[in-house]
């Protein structure tokens, strides 16, 4: 595993999604109401849409703007419709930074 800086953790708040680019890759952070940040792959599963660009998060549902996928803020599991899931990345927060790793 090969961690990297992604921000300071003072920019990630409970219930809010922040999107970022990283070497060329789109990654959307969630932190879910009552649960703990998560660090998934910024593209829909459908078609490749970005979710950095095209998406809404309500603190437990990430909701596709495109095409209306919509999936758990807790583990990025298909909610509508079943059978996907968002990619997920190590995410750990050490000394007041975020790390994730790509790789």
């Amino acid at each position: 595993m090969a961690f990297q800086t992604l921000c300071k953790q003072r920019y990630l708040a409970e219930g809010e999604s922040v999107p970022f680019t990283l070497d060329g890759r789109e990654v959307i952070v969630l932190w879910p109401d009552g649960g703990q940040p998560r660090a998934f792959e910024g593209l829909c599963p459908h078609e490749g849409q970005s979710l950095v660009n095209n998406s809404d998060f309500n603190g437990r549902i990430l909701v596709c703007t495109v095409h209306g996928w919509v999936f758990s803020g807790r583990d990025g599991k298909g909610l509508s419709p079943t059978g996907c899931q968002l990619e997920e990345f190590p995410l750990r927060i050490a000394g007041g930074m975020v790390e994730i790793d790509l790789d």
